[in-house]
């Protein structure tokens, strides 16, 4: 039992709620029962009190029966005579409620998935155990109740405390250091310091602010979404893969999943070269080049990325402190820049533009002013890469205390701080330096000179030299005007130091990490070997490695001109898929769906997914078509291997609406002939047991119609019920293995028949309802039992009655192969055990001499390895005492006939009786078939003898308006005469056990063998039926003659009328209507046409 149970003493933190106890006993109310106060009712309040303690309300002169429950303010134990169910002493109410019954009351480990790294999963009393008696049901371990009752521990609390212990040397990041930081740092990359001012300057302000917000309203929107799916449900480790691949599905996941990663991968060694090409430029200053520029480059970007390495390596406590020291020396880099700003300008840096802030400055800034080949979204690409990286704190969720809380607050306060930060620098450094200047301190207005009316101008510098010829400085020129501005110009070294840095190392984690989450789900087989981690942090070691291989790759080749194009369009794929995520989440209407993060909306998602993937093609577009493609012959692959995962994604939440949908649709379109298809019914028992009769039935349903494979479990209810949800999805994924596109339905059912009357009547749904049950040929039934009989026969009455088709199989060597499969569950148990033991003797050969054979035995009594119990009279063991192996290859051969391809043959159509077109139909559907296309029609019909002629003109013409092709029309018009001797012969003996003879006793005899043997065939009723039972026996001999040959016999199938033809007398007429032939389908539609020639 699984229950909440708090300690018998009253706590005193104030959510321990009061309990106000009435008296109940029986003496007590004899006592008070004159009384006219009113009853006192149980109540349970959760509010504060000043000593928040137990508090017993009594009815008067009843509380000398309590005192010996109050011991200093705590709640004392009961005796042990005290049962947890008991309620019917005083102690009743002191039960905190959910412990005095086997019913639990809510608690989350009753949610969790196993294996949950939050917690232990524990397993609420099943609603058997809750219905069913208690006695039959529940072991009570002795002193197990009180100790439940009492609240001294509940099962499971020392899994939860070993669990604590194992995780008590994890580190976990709160939504600071764990996403805000990572997030900043990321953001804030190197254009801050070296193209803001280009861009301000191409721009404009106006134009430039723009830009920055534009580029905010994507990462914005993105973080929005991101914030909802992370709301959505405890988020594990993957960051972005993780969250596309639970809301999309494992297509989309891991197709995003591979290159997101390899994109951060890839991120470092552009991070890092940036950085070796800052310490170059320093070495060019000073002259100290080693080789030259572009092997220091290499030089410096290994050294970096070695030691960057190391210190992810060391752990994530100490990435997270260099991130944080980081990100101190990038807030000084950009307070050194504001505090630069307000410091007044010298002669050389007013020669270089830098005149403080000037209102004509910021005017004259405020318009764009493009330079050849420049524009707003040439412009706009070059900046939009500054604002990407919001998702570096979503990249390590797995290592956030609480992902839930951390990802929205972190991200989004990211989003926010950074793009103040930059549209201030941008405002700032545009309101202060001028587009273009000269450098040169001579180039000052002398009086009498004329002022062009440009800024500088009016501030005493005359740059107008720069419209003619190339200058050096200002915003256009000079990529370190930050530095020129600020208070110190090293420390915005520094900042650019810090900014690539932390972008560097916050790609190095985030790659391992995302590739470790979807190595983990194995969809990339072959990528498995990466999925392990080391350490209380489950570190991704190999993962680490694997990108500092492909960050040393692209370092090497110092050139990432060509590929960053293509990172930038990689995570522009990703916040794509993150946004449409979110949207159809919405879209889809599960239930399942409710984020906690409410601040967004489906369609805002949806434009920022088409927002996305319109920068992608701005920012470059054959890059963009690169990344569409690749994404997509991921995404094909990961479809056609079907990675065995169910993550509940929203596509398969959408997949459910369109189809109900669909559904509901459909049932607003009248039924018509013309889209008439044989929906059915197949009573195949476990689908594996009869794969023929399945088979042959999928062969005119697949694609077309609707087939539901059905079983009954006939028995006590408990078991039945039990055993068929035990194997329903089993079964279910039997077909799906198998590519047979059809439904598995069981039912529970005192008598089969019922169970199948159930089944007739309420399987299907809305227009999509069975209209055809298909049966296989009770081959047996001279030996079964009468009530088999009867069910037999009885559900063919129970089809018609309910105006269903009717089709039975009939093959040579029957369709149960029941007996087969579980000789072959033996064989696979025995093989299974015979691999253990070897592994065993292996393991203990190779450890020899530390455990000798008493090791082996331990082995093998884990391993469960013991020699199978020999079953008295089992089906196997009757099997394997026959010479069946010839039984078993044939029966198993003739189980696949109809999953081979039929070779050039015939598909024989005896119509003898209209019954709508479905015996015409489906022969006509087999042929449709790739399996079956090889055959051709024959089609024979009944007629006279002198009109024959006449006749299959006629058939013909029917057939060519029906428009079903076919080889060759027979018109049999002797089918009325009587069978030879012989034949009919056989089937007297056929029906002799069952004819009861009374027309040759008296009439008292004969009336008690009726009340005797109701069953029986009469002489009577043989008498009565005598011409219809010549006509089974006579086109027995026809088919005997004229389709023996065929690869399949499609028959109208006779209709025994109720109260007339007895059970036994009609499982006679099929036996000899289809003795000794191919296989054969006798088919009896509902009498409703099926077929029409019109259009």
């Amino acid at each position: 039992m699984s229950v909440n149970t708090p300690s018998s003493s009253v706590p005193t933190g104030a959510s321990r709620f009061q309990v106000h106890v009435v008296n109940e006993g029986r003496g007590s109310g004899a006592a008070m029962s004159d009384s006219t106060d009113p009853p006192h009712y149980e109540e349970t309040s959760f509010g504060d009190e000043a000593q928040n303690r137990l508090r017993i309300s009594f009815r008067p002169g009843n509380q000398e029966s309590y005192d010996n429950f109050i011991q200093n303010g705590d709640a004392a134990k009961t005796d042990t005579t005290f049962h947890a169910y008991d309620s019917h002493t005083n102690t009743y109410y002191l039960q905190t409620f959910g412990h005095n019954t086997m019913d639990a009351v809510p608690k989350i480990e009753y949610y969790r998935n196993t294996g949950s790294v939050s917690g232990p999963k524990v397993n609420r009393p099943s609603l058997l155990e809750i219905h069913e008696q208690l006695a039959k049901n529940v072991a009570v371990a002795p002193g197990s109740a009180d100790r439940v009752a009492n609240g001294d521990g509940m099962p499971g609390d020392e899994q939860a405390e070993n669990k604590e212990e194992d995780t008590a040397g994890v580190v976990k990041f709160g939504w600071v250091k764990g996403v805000l930081v990572r997030c900043m740092l990321n953001i804030w990359g190197v254009m801050l310091f070296i193209r803001l001012s280009w861009i301000v300057g191409e721009a404009g302000i106006g134009l430039g602010v723009l830009i920055i917000l534009l580029s905010t309203m994507v990462t914005s929107i993105t973080g929005l979404s991101t914030s909802a799916i992370a709301t959505n449900g405890f988020v594990r480790g993957g960051g972005a893969y993780y969250l596309i691949s639970r809301s999309l599905g494992p297509e989309f996941g891991g197709s995003i999943g591979l290159i997101f990663a390899f994109a951060n991968a890839v991120a470092v060694a552009m991070y890092v070269v940036g950085f070796a090409e800052t310490v170059v430029d320093l070495l060019k200053e000073s002259d100290s080049m080693m080789v030259d520029p572009t092997n220091d480059i290499r030089i410096i970007g290994s050294i970096t990325v070695v030691i960057l390495l190391g210190i992810s390596v060391a752990g994530m406590e100490w990435e997270a402190k260099a991130q944080v020291i980081l990100l101190v020396i990038l807030l000084i880099a950009i307070a050194n820049f504001f505090i630069g700003t307000v410091i007044p300008s010298n002669n050389e840096k007013k020669s270089r533009g830098f005149f403080n802030y000037q209102a004509s400055i910021f005017a004259e800034n405020f318009g764009p002013s493009f330079t050849k080949g420049e524009g707003f979204f040439s412009v706009f690409a070059i900046f939009f890469p500054a604002a990407t990286g919001i998702l570096a704190g979503a990249n390590i969720s797995g290592d956030l205390e609480d992902p839930q809380d951390a990802i929205p607050r972190g991200t989004m306060l990211a989003i926010f701080i950074t793009t103040v930060a930059y549209i201030g620098v941008a405002i700032c450094v545009a309101a202060c330096v001028v587009r273009d200047a000269t450098g040169s301190i001579n180039d000052t207005i002398v009086s009498g000179m004329n002022c062009n009316g440009s800024a500088a101008c009016e501030l005493g510098y005359d740059f107008s030299r720069c419209q003619h010829e190339p200058c050096q400085y200002g915003l256009m020129n000079n990529f370190q005007v930050m530095s020129m501005v600020s208070g110190f110009g090293p420390l915005i070294t520094a900042g650019i130091f810090s900014a690539t840095l932390s972008s560097a190392l916050a790609s190095l984690v985030s790659a391992p990490k995302v590739f470790q989450a979807l190595c983990k789900d194995n969809i990339f087989k072959g990528l498995q070997f990466f999925a392990k981690g080391y350490g209380k942090n489950n570190e991704p070691l190999r993962g680490y490695l694997l990108t500092f291989v492909i960050a040393m790759a692209f370092i090497l080749i110092a050139e990432l001109n060509v590929i960053a194009p293509i990172i930038s369009n990689f995570f522009l794929a990703s916040y794509a898929l993150i946004n449409f995520s979110c949207f159809h989440a919405s879209y889809a209407k599960s239930p399942g769906w409710r984020p906690a993060y409410g601040i967004y909306n489906m369609w805002v998602s949806l434009f920022g997914a088409i927002l996305c993937c319109a920068v992608m093609f701005v920012i470059n577009w054959w890059a963009a078509v690169i990344t569409y493609v690749i994404e997509l012959s991921l995404y094909i692959y990961v479809t056609y291997k079907k990675p065995d995962v169910n993550w509940g994604s929203s596509t398969q939440a959408l997949s459910y609406v369109s189809a109900l949908d669909n559904a509901l649709e459909l049932t607003t379109v009248e039924d018509h002939v013309k889209n008439f298809r044989p929906q059915c019914i197949v009573l195949t028992g476990g689908p594996m047991a009869r794969p023929a009769l399945l088979d042959i039935t999928h062969a005119f349903t697949k694609n077309s119609g609707l087939c539901i494979c059905c079983e009954v479990f006939v028995g006590p209810r408990k078991l039945c019920v039990k055993e068929m949800n035990s194997g329903m999805a089993k079964k279910q994924a039997w077909l799906i293995k198998n590519k047979i596109k059809a439904f598995y339905a069981a039912v529970a059912a005192d008598y089969f028949r019922d169970g199948v009357r159930s089944l007739l009547q309420a399987s299907g749904l809305g227009r999509m309802k069975p209209n055809t049950l298909v049966i296989g040929y009770k081959k047996n039934w001279r030996k079964a039992p009468l009530s088999e009989i009867e069910n037999y026969v009885g559900i063919l009455h129970d089809a018609f009655d309910f105006e269903i088709g009717v089709v039975i199989v009939r093959i040579s060597q029957g369709f149960d192969i029941s007996p087969v499969l579980q000789v072959q569950d033996e064989l696979e148990k025995l093989e299974q055990e015979r691999l253990a033991l070897e592994a065993a003797i292996k393991d203990n050969e190779s450890e020899e001499g530390k455990g000798g054979i008493r090791g082996l035995f331990k082995k093998a009594g884990k391993l469960n390895i013991t020699k199978p119990a020999p079953k008295k009279d089992s089906n196997i063991n009757t099997i394997q005492s026959m010479h069946v192996g010839e039984f078993n290859q044939k029966l198993v051969e003739a189980s696949a006939q109809f999953k081979k391809k039929q070779g050039k043959g015939t598909i024989d159509v005896w119509w003898l009786f209209d019954d709508g077109g479905l015996t015409l139909l489906i022969p006509y559907i087999l042929t449709l078939r790739k399996k079956w296309k090889d055959c051709k029609l024959r089609i024979y019909v009944g007629g006279k003898i002198n009109r024959i002629e006449e006749e299959k003109i006629s058939m013909a013409s029917l057939l060519s308006k029906f428009r079903i092709k076919f080889a060759d029309i027979h018109i049999i018009g002797d089918i009325n005469i009587k069978p030879n001797k012989e034949s009919w012969k056989v089937f007297e003996e056929l029906i002799e056990p069952y004819r009861l003879h009374e027309s040759h006793k008296d009439l008292t005899t004969a009336e008690k063998l009726k009340r005797e043997s109701p069953w029986k065939i009469t002489d009577a009723e043989l008498e009565a039926v005598k011409e219809k039972s010549y006509r089974q026996v006579r086109l027995n001999e026809l088919l005997q003659e004229h389709s023996r040959a065929a690869n399949l016999i499609v028959l109208s199938l006779p209709v025994a009328r109720k109260g007339s033809i007895s059970d036994l007398l009609y499982m006679a007429w099929l036996e000899i209507l289809t003795k000794n032939l191919p296989p054969v389908l006798l088919v009896r539609g509902n009498h409703k046409n099926v077929l029409t020639f019109y259009s």
